[in-house]
């Protein structure tokens, strides 16, 4: 089994936040791969479904971001589950809007959620970081990843929502560099490359000769 897990604060009014976009990608892959309905356990909620050939149970903690290692703590020592196998979504503020990058184990770049998880079951798993942007001042990222989305980032949010979902076979089966591959390409497609018509060469009649 896989343990995929989005990170975010609940209530409505944390909801759009450039902080939840954890539990969005979640949201999006599993509405895309039919999962179960939500309902509560392991201080948060879960939804249990498959990608590809695994068995995967998604988990939103429900204990607010710096406290999201208690409800990974639990659901891991419930279900056995090692860290190589858990695959955590989440803001990254040192990546462009959009873009994604995955690495497993090292340290929590000041981000609460990670660092809380790390406490509970160690560095050792999947860390799948979604770009929001940095703001200009230091003393600016608090408010900038808990402010909504602008409306200027909708046209690369739902985008890039999608295209994680469609790539979570991908990661599910250790992957990761052709799930971040696939999510570029369909982001990003090559420009279509042109096809040279060569003109046709017409065959002129040999000219009868008396």
């Amino acid at each position: 089994m896989r343990l995929l897990v989005g990170l975010g604060n609940p209530g409505k009014q944390y909801a759009f936040n450039r902080h939840n976009i954890g539990f969005l990608a979640l949201d999006a892959i599993a509405e895309q791969y039919r999962f179960s309905p939500w309902r509560e356990r392991f201080q948060g909620v879960i939804a249990e479904g498959t990608i590809g050939a695994e068995k995967v149970l998604a988990l939103k903690p429900a204990t607010y971001m710096n406290l999201s290692g208690q409800s990974v703590g639990e659901a891991t020592r419930f279900f056995k589950i090692a860290p190589p196998d858990v695959f955590v979504l989440h803001d990254e503020i040192e990546l462009a809007p959009g873009k994604v990058k995955v690495k497993q184990a090292g340290g929590s770049a000041g981000h609460n959620g990670i660092k809380s998880i790390d406490s509970h079951i160690g560095p050792d798993y999947w860390r799948v970081r979604l770009g929001v942007g940095r703001p200009d001042g230091k003393s600016q990222v608090k408010g900038h990843v808990l402010e909504n989305f602008a409306k200027s980032d909708l046209d690369w949010l739902g985008p890039l929502l999608n295209a994680v979902a469609d790539a979570a076979p991908l990661l599910m089966v250790g992957d990761e560099n052709k799930f971040m591959t696939k999510i570029a390409l369909q982001l990003n497609p090559p420009p279509e490359k042109k096809v040279s018509e060569k003109p046709v060469r017409k065959e002129v009649p040999p000219t009868e000769t008396k």
